[in-house]
């Protein structure tokens, strides 16, 4: 039998078909009449041929078969059973589809290509998915879900890879995790080609950490830095931004070498810097906001987004190096003498000590 399978491929693939119809061969035929279970075919014979209802499609279950063909329709048939015997002949478009099938296998196995396929069965061990009316095996550990013991996967669509196929032995084995392992590369491949630094890109947030977020930009994962965020102070990213949350950001830098990309989610938005241009001024008092206590000095937030360094020795005039707790707390208001502004380098330098000095002239 297989040779005269690998005969009937190698008529399948040639074009090439004998007058005479015997076992083996590859006829074209025409369909004349539809019975409940299977169809009359001429195929040039001495009489009509019987193509069974089982041999029409691998989809032959529960279907009815006037969906599967209709009179009047040519089809290529493989010859189960000749005239030799003076029985009728046996045909089959299943055996012509399933020979077109491996074909298709090979084919896309050489071009290393995914391929599509539905999902028939759930077994020990894997699936069982249909391609081109082949039965392909998936074992679990090729599976990127690995609970199947249920049937929840019955009918769906799977994009797999080829492990190994051997048509002498009737067997495909397949991989989910390969296909998908291929085209995140690919994609990431694509999207690393379309970025550009100032891009604006849409993303989904994947992991959020103490120091940023990292966000999928389609296959690769771009790093969102904590400094990023907002123009106002972050302390906790995850109170900002959770997991499987859709963002837009803005594309800071691109290492295409190590395909690491920066974003920023703050960048978004109008510099609050530019906005105090002019509105501040040296020399001159303004209202501000403790944001942070540090070691050298206060953060004085004198507009959303605008931060101001007060340094521990512009805290007071006193000698001794004071406590900056004993002076300044997180939340407190306060009046603070600017005595440097440049919004170009997001500089704000303030002085406490100074305006007692101006409320004692």
């Amino acid at each position: 039998m297989i040779d005269k399978m690998a005969e009937f491929e190698k008529l399948l693939k040639e074009g090439k078909y004998d007058s005479k119809v015997t076992q083996g061969d590859i006829v074209k035929g025409k369909i004349i009449h539809l019975e409940k279970d299977g169809a009359l075919v001429d195929v040039g014979g001495k009489t009509e041929a019987f193509l069974p209802y089982k041999e029409l499609s691998y989809k032959a279950r529960n279907v009815k078969i006037e969906e599967l063909v209709k009179v009047g329709e040519e089809h290529e048939f493989f010859v189960l059973r000749d005239e030799s015997e003076d029985e009728t002949v046996i045909v089959s478009i299943k055996k012509v589809n399933q020979a077109q099938g491996w074909n298709k296998l090979e084919e896309s196995r050489r071009a290393n290509e995914s391929l599509t396929g539905t999902v028939v069965s759930v077994v020990k061990g894997g699936i069982i998915l249909d391609l081109f009316g082949i039965r392909g095996f998936i074992p679990t550990s090729q599976l990127r879900i690995k609970n199947v013991q249920h049937d929840s996967l019955l009918n769906t669509e799977l994009s797999v890879k080829i492990l190994e196929i051997d048509q002498k032995k009737n067997k495909l084995i397949l991989s989910q995790k390969q296909a998908l392992q291929d085209e995140k590369a690919d994609l990431r491949e694509k999207t690393m080609q379309n970025l550009e630094p100032g891009q604006r890109i849409t993303g989904e947030v994947v992991r959020v950490t103490d120091f940023g977020a990292f966000v999928d930009l389609g296959g690769i994962d771009g790093l969102l830095p904590i400094s990023e965020f907002s123009w106002q102070r972050v302390s906790n990213p995850q109170e900002i931004l959770k997991v499987g949350q859709q963002i837009e950001l803005m594309v800071l830098k691109i290492d295409r070498e190590t395909s690491r990309i920066s974003l920023s989610l703050k960048r978004m938005h109008n510099d609050p810097w530019n906005e105090l241009e002019g509105k501040i001024k040296e020399n001159e008092l303004i209202k501000g906001t403790v944001s942070k206590v540090a070691n050298f000095g206060v953060f004085v937030e004198v507009c959303p987004g605008v931060e101001g360094l007060l340094p521990r020795s512009e805290i007071t005039e006193e000698t001794e190096t004071p406590r900056i707790e004993d002076y300044l707390s997180v939340g407190q208001e306060i009046q603070v003498f600017v005595k440097r502004f440049a919004p170009n380098e997001h500089r704000l330098s303030l002085s406490l000590k100074e305006v007692k000095q101006k409320e004692t002239v």
